[in-house]
């Protein structure tokens, strides 16, 4: 009898709660449209950039907040796991949400809410249910916050997975050269803001080319440069940087990023059509970077141009013709003469001067000379190098042009 007599009084004293709950479900559900209205002229009055946003934003958030309220109501009569709260709270609103507002504003805007159901409770439940109220009040916020922020990460989720694809094909345009409205309107969209000096960074990429790692080059790179791409195709990983600041320093510390093997950087691109070549010539000295063993890392892509022609790189063949041969020509004084005399003997300016007949002094001041003219210096083997392979492109296209523009020996008319 004792149990049965127990059970009986547990039911008695549980028979007035049930009551009470009733009766605060019933107020809840009659004041649904006052606190709607209450609710958005508090945020009329209190949230000042609410007043600012158009009238479909604040429509959609209107909407959001008193589903809210609704919601709740439910909540309370049948509390359940915090799942509900994405559908029935945002329901299809999350992606205007986080178009329209950030999730600091997001959270004051369900503050404003919770804070005019809280404010209002000992008018919706009676002096017994008022502390049971305002503790349900504060977990719902609680789950709201929560599904807020799951909201707001996933859309950030998303939107990075397509900011990763839109970079790849930014990437992608400026290596094959694509129309520059189009390339311009998807840099564009990634908020890049540089609009010359563009630089292109290549090199093998790392087996553990996570997510982590693009972040950690991208911040290393963003010390250095205004802008930043990355592009990753197949083993290579490709860094496009827009106007950095101090190039030395910033192609150093990068090349570290990169796995073992040659990194190449192209010249600087004042455009973004200059870019795409800016970017072959990396390519084509990463491709031949093993030909010159005490290359440093990285290497620029100009400083690989002997390497380059002898890949079969038509891009470098005009560079020496254009900034080293041609200049030479152009300046005369026996600048071509006293180069090549000196490279083919050794460089030996006592030699060279014995075969020009002219004081040693004379060849030293030439080769000088050629320093001031092509920005190379003769006295350094590996700059030699670059000046020798310039003389030997520029006496291959001299005899082309010379067969054009005069008749042969064999051709002229007898006399």
């Amino acid at each position: 009898m004792a149990p049965k007599t127990q059970r009986a009084a547990t039911s008695q004293a549980a028979a007035p709660a049930v009551a009470k709950t009733s009766e605060t479900l019933n107020r809840l559900r009659a004041n649904i449209g006052p606190l709607s209205t209450l609710m958005l002229r508090e945020l009329e009055g209190t949230l000042p950039w609410y007043r600012r946003l158009s009238a479909d934003e604040r429509s959609s958030l209107g909407l959001v907040a008193q589903n809210g309220i609704s919601a709740f109501v439910s909540w309370y009569e049948h509390p359940s796991s915090p799942s509900w709260v994405l559908s029935d709270v945002f329901g299809t609103a999350p992606t205007e949400l986080t178009r329209s507002i950030s999730l600091q504003r997001a959270l004051q805007l369900i503050r404003t809410v919770v804070q005019v159901v809280e404010d209002r409770v000992p008018e919706l439940a009676s002096a017994n249910d008022q502390v049971d109220l305002r503790e349900a009040v504060l977990r719902y916020s609680r789950e709201v916050a929560f599904a807020a922020a799951d909201v707001y990460a996933r859309a950030a989720e998303n939107r990075g997975a397509w900011d990763t694809r839109l970079e790849a094909l930014a990437v992608d345009g400026i290596l094959r050269g694509e129309n520059t409205d189009a390339l311009q309107s998807r840099i564009s969209a990634l908020g890049w803001t540089s609009h010359s000096r563009f630089t292109i960074m290549v090199g093998p990429a790392p087996a553990e080319a996570d997510a982590t790692f693009l972040a950690t080059l991208r911040r290393a790179a963003g010390r250095f440069a205004s802008d930043v791409m990355v592009g990753i195709q197949g083993d290579r990983l490709i860094l496009v940087l827009g106007e950095v600041a101090d190039p030395e320093t910033a192609y150093l510390r990068l090349g570290e990023l990169f796995a073992p093997g040659p990194v190449v950087y192209g010249p600087l691109a004042q455009t973004l059509a200059d870019a795409t070549a800016s970017a072959k010539a990396a390519f084509a000295g990463m491709a031949v970077a093993r030909g010159w063993s005490a290359a440093p890392r990285p290497v620029s892509a100009d400083d690989l141009w002997p390497e380059r022609v002898i890949g079969g790189d038509e891009s470098a063949r005009r560079a020496l013709l254009t900034h080293i041969y041609r200049p030479l020509v152009a300046a005369s004084n026996g600048l071509v003469e006293t180069l090549n005399s000196y490279l083919q003997l050794g460089h030996s300016l006592e030699a060279a001067a014995r075969d020009l007949f002219v004081h040693s002094n004379t060849v030293r001041y030439r080769l000088r000379r050629v320093c001031d003219v092509t920005g190379w210096d003769p006295l350094i083997p590996r700059e030699a190098f670059v000046l020798q392979t310039a003389l030997v492109v520029g006496r291959l296209a001299a005899p082309a042009r010379q067969s054009a523009d005069r008749p042969s020996d064999r051709t002229a008319p007898r006399s």
